[in-house]
């Protein structure tokens, strides 16, 4: 106790300092001035850098199940194109331009045009109301907020958050966000996470009328502003809810959102078009 009082005695100016200083940065930080934001902005760096530097480690000792993920994922991938490329062209420059083709020989309606970046997870959260993804990619990297994040498998979620070299996207497991989405006979609903378990999304909303089976696969629409047709997740059982004559159908997501590593941001050169005609209708 006798050094413990000594030594404070003798930092007692530094340790005073040190105090008055730190509750000087919380004052800053908690106010909307520039100055508070420039606080914010250097610890949401500081922070990326962190979790980078601990993911790094991670990702070493990974690097042979995500090289066996990415081989599996390139040969589907070639499987389609061998399969499809009477009908489609193959990918060049990572830009995908998908033609609806009309019985009018001079006419080619272009309806959709993606550019997909690449990214490395460097932390993920699933036990959270709202979990968070954090991403090695930012506005230095052409992602902005409101873009789609997809992984190999399905859909992720919405990036939130950009710095210059990171993101922070809200992911499916989230009680926010809601996406919509068809089953195979092409009937339209949402599905949402239930803020319980990380590996159960809901339908809501399914007349039972609707026959569906356990292992049918349910997809995003084109009013999400996830590309059409990314795997959401497959039935694996499903519920009546007698007072509404509707039925609830539970999915097992189809990306596994205990172990990301690579995900796609998703950019739609036309949704700021869209945006601006629609917000423009609004203001009438």
């Amino acid at each position: 106790m006798r050094n413990f009082l000594l030594f404070i005695r003798r930092f007692f100016n530094l340790i005073l300092f040190i105090v008055l200083e730190t509750i000087s940065i919380v004052l800053i930080a908690r106010t909307n001035t520039m100055q508070g934001n420039d606080v914010m902005s250097s610890a949401n760096t500081a922070v990326g850098l962190m979790y980078k530097q601990q993911n790094d480690v991670v990702y070493y000792f990974g690097l042979k199940r995500m090289n066996d993920n990415l081989l599996n994922e390139n040969a589907r991938l070639r499987q389609l194109i061998a399969a499809n490329s009477s009908t489609y062209d193959t990918l060049k420059d990572s830009t995908v331009k998908r033609p609806l083709v009309s019985s009018d020989s001079l006419h080619v309606i272009k309806y959709a045009d993606y550019y997909y970046r690449t990214a490395r997870v460097i932390n993920n959260s699933v036990s959270a109301a709202n979990n968070y993804i954090t991403i090695n990619r930012g506005s230095a990297d052409g992602v902005g907020k409101g873009m789609a994040v997809i992984s190999g498998n399905g859909i992720v979620g919405k990036v939130e958050h950009v710095s210059a070299h990171f993101s922070s996207i809200l992911s499916v497991l989230s009680v926010k966000q809601k996406v919509s989405v068809h089953l195979k006979d092409g009937s339209t609903s949402v599905v949402e996470w239930d803020g319980t378990r990380p590996d159960v999304l809901v339908m809501k909303d399914v007349p039972q009328q609707i026959k569906v089976y356990r292992g049918d696969s349910v997809f995003t629409t084109t009013y999400s502003f996830y590309p059409p047709d990314v795997l959401v997740g497959t039935v694996y059982a499903t519920s009546s809810v007698k007072k509404s004559g509707l039925q609830l159908l539970y999915l097992r997501p189809a990306s596994n959102f205990r172990n990301l590593q690579y995900v796609y941001v998703v950019e739609n050169k036309l949704s700021a078009e869209r945006k601006q005609l629609e917000d423009s209708i609004k203001t009438k």
